[in-house]
């Protein structure tokens, strides 16, 4: 028996899909009273605010980050971005041109697939860290796990989140391939064992992003994890996640199942790009495109 099944075995058998569905159901029914100013206001202070495109330049980077420093006080009451979110070559444009206080994210790691050699992933997710980013965002490696290969997936993680050094490990599950909700807390635990800091959806490259459901399952997993190591891991939702009404629902669970503790920018983020203006469309009560 291998270590992550030594693991597995002091952790609650998962609920059903059925019945994780309506459970989800039930707390969604109570995300309307959560749709406030001030919750739209923290909810926009836990964006990592993302540029992941094939057309990304050093100078487009630049302008984006500068966008970022120019919000900041320019709206009294809303506090900025959680974080800047860009491809591993891209961190010390930001570096270099970010003035406010954000954390410096980089997908890392082969992403967004995860399809490459375990020691260009170290590599790549070392180098992101040498030139100034703060936190990892690495995709989990679905086809090993699906695959049964419990202990390589454990020992990859592991050696990746000892490349982050001072610099927090967001594990991107890629949910919509696990689908059923044992496979993605199965997925959840394993992470949270080799040591990451944070536990995401979805990568949003592919056909499925984050649900409603899988968001349950992941944040009874971290609650279950701290309840038994003492660890708290924060969660990540990501992956289509662009209208007001959405951004809330994924507040309400993390509030339900994860408690206020959670409601912090240092263990609840939402990757998104699109959200940002409808958020601050929903604030201002009027049309804004301010990224």
């Amino acid at each position: 028996m291998n270590k992550y099944e030594e693991v597995l075995k002091h952790f609650d058998p998962v609920l059903q899909d059925e019945a994780i569905r309506q459970k989800t159901a039930e707390i969604i029914d109570k995300s309307e009273e959560n749709n406030t100013p001030e919750v739209l206001k923290f909810l926009y202070s836990c964006i990592d605010l993302t540029s992941l495109n094939t057309e990304d330049s050093k100078e487009s980077i630049w302008r984006f980050t500068g966008a970022v420093n120019d919000f900041e006080g320019s709206k009294s009451d809303v506090p900025n971005v959680a974080a800047i979110c860009v491809y591993p070559n891209f961190v010390s444009a930001v570096k270099d041109a970010l003035s406010e206080n954000l954390e410096i994210a980089a997908v890392a790691g082969g992403f967004p697939h995860s399809q490459t050699f375990t020691e260009i992933k170290i590599a790549e997710v070392a180098m992101a860290v040498m030139e100034g980013a703060t936190e990892i965002d690495t995709v989990f490696p679905v086809g090993n796990f699906l695959s049964g290969n419990f202990q390589e997936v454990y020992e990859e993680l592991f050696e990746i989140k000892a490349s982050c050094r001072g610099a927090k490990l967001k594990v991107i599950l890629e949910t919509g391939f696990l689908q059923e909700a044992e496979a993605i807390k199965k997925a959840a635990i394993l992470s949270m064992t080799a040591g990451a800091d944070f536990i995401k959806t979805s990568t949003g490259k592919t056909y499925q992003g984050a649900t409603l459901e899988a968001a349950y399952v992941i944040c009874n997993a971290i609650k279950e994890f701290y309840t038994k190591n003492g660890t708290k891991a924060g969660f990540k939702v990501s992956g289509g996640v662009s209208e007001v009404d959405d951004a809330v629902r994924y507040y309400t669970i993390v509030e339900k199942i994860l408690g206020k503790e959670w409601l912090s920018p240092t263990l609840f983020r939402i990757g998104a790009s699109r959200l940002v203006n409808n958020l601050l469309t929903e604030i201002e009560g009027k049309k804004v495109e301010y990224f």
